[in-house]
């Protein structure tokens, strides 16, 4: 969902169904996981500005962590491009790592591969309880009713950010609270070569937060209360269409977004080519990109009412990552101590402290570092207005299927061509016949 979890999760072919039976990860051979009790393997996403980043800022804690219990943990930072077809072979070929990190949008699809650990009250014990965990970041961890397939390890939300000297510039004394506002303070910005809001037409996962938000204000959703999808709704459609027409009816968004991917939009608004962008805690980004943290601003996403909260209020999807170990591990009680290890309330705030993102731990929510500009309204977000995505199976697969349609429609606003109800309603029929449940 990189920065943190702004993750392009490309196209998946492989159906999870085939992978309900089997058991992943742990293997001694091939995969890269651990001949030794005192050693672990782990997959890390790529939470920072680069791989490099990431290593920086995990190594020094895993060489903690070895200092501490003598096990040595293998790292290997994984890009979003690559992480999902990367678990999903290991699910199925048995050859994985130890321990990996997930996006928390994949925790169902993930849980139904029968790979994955589950979080049993037992193993909770282990790392402190269930209870030290946001019960927003629990919502992320599987299916309802279900015991986890993983545990929280950083939590996301979104956030409008907006240039402060370009609002000055343009007479715009505070962020829009509602879209109708964001549209109004878009156009007033839209010319002499730069723009209003910057998006990532060509980033799928990134399609799909920004459209399920807007349906959740539509008051629909992607999916029946009994799993089943349900893209061509009229909130579900309305929602699509509201998003595309950022660019194709209200031209707030370069055209040429429709071919961005992952992060290009933050790059523009480092640069001051447009002024808001609708992201995920950006805020460690920004500042490598060169931006100072005093030239932005950030305020909670627009609703309609003006009033983030539950329901039609809804302003973001719960982003975030999980950590996860795969079951059949011959490490099972050194995979287990280290998800302790980086879920523990000091390695909690060290970890989120350099990724910008909220600790889903509570007690590490205290440090007043995540009460700044950057954070306070991320975690309010998180706590009072955000809600998860769709926990079943098919979720990887909705990724991929509705955000490719709404990739399609930004190519075609992008071109010129007109972008009306029955042209929205049609590509996401054609999405929902590619979904195994439908």
């Amino acid at each position: 969902m990189r920065s943190i979890r702004a993750a392009a999760v490309g196209a998946v072919t492989m159906s999870l169904a085939l992978a309900a039976t089997a058991c992943g990860g742990g293997s001694s051979s091939g995969g890269g996981s651990n001949d030794s009790p005192k050693e672990l393997t782990y997959w890390a996403s790529n939470q920072g500005a680069s791989v490099e980043v990431d290593k920086k800022v995990l190594q020094p804690e895993l060489d903690k962590f070895e200092k501490e219990t003598g096990i040595k943990v293998k790292l290997e930072v994984v890009p979003w491009s690559d992480l999902l077809n990367r678990i999903l072979t290991a699910t199925t070929s048995g050859q994985g790592p130890d321990v990996l990190n997930i996006g928390n949008t994949w925790s169902a699809s993930l849980q139904a591969t029968g790979a994955l650990l589950p979080w049993d009250a037992k193993n909770f014990e282990k790392i402190g309880g269930r209870d030290r965990f946001v019960d927003s970041a629990l919502g992320s961890t599987g299916v309802k009713g279900q015991d986890p397939a993983a545990v929280p390890l950083y939590s996301m939300a979104y956030a409008l950010y907006y240039n402060k000297q370009m609002f000055a510039d343009a007479g715009i004394t505070r962020p829009p609270a509602t879209w109708d506002e964001l549209v109004e303070t878009g156009k007033k910005i839209s010319k002499g070569g730069k723009w209003g809001l910057g998006a990532e037409g060509s980033n799928l996962s990134n399609n799909i937060h920004q459209v399920f938000v807007l349906a959740k204000q539509h008051g629909a959703d992607f999916f029946t209360a009994d799993g089943k999808p349900d893209f061509t709704s009229e909130g579900a459609v309305a929602a699509v269409k509201q998003y595309v027409d950022l660019m194709a009816q209200d031209k707030v968004i370069a055209p040429g977004n429709a071919e961005y991917a992952q992060n290009q939009s933050l790059s523009d608004f480092a640069k001051g080519k447009t002024a808001m962008v609708l992201w995920q805690t950006a805020s460690a980004t920004f500042k490598t990109m060169g931006m100072e943290d005093d030239e932005w601003g950030v305020a909670p996403a627009p609703v309609p009412s003006g009033t983030p909260g539950a329901g039609t209020a809804t302003n973001s999807m719960v982003a975030g990552i999980n950590m996860a170990v795969f079951k059949n591990t011959d490490n099972i009680d050194g995979a287990t101590e280290f998800v302790n290890f980086m879920t523990g309330d000091a390695e909690q705030k060290i970890l989120n402290k350099a990724y910008g993102s909220i600790p889903p731990v509570k007690a590490a929510q205290t440090d007043p570092a995540f009460n700044t500009q950057a954070t306070a309204v991320l975690r309010e977000t998180l706590a009072t207005s955000a809600a998860p995505l769709p926990q079943v199976a098919d979720e990887s697969q909705f990724e991929t299927a509705v955000g490719t349609a709404v990739k399609e429609l930004f190519a075609d606003a992008a071109n010129g061509h007109e972008v009306t109800t029955e042209s929205v309603k049609e590509k996401l029929a054609k999405a929902q016949q590619q979904m195994p449940n439908k």
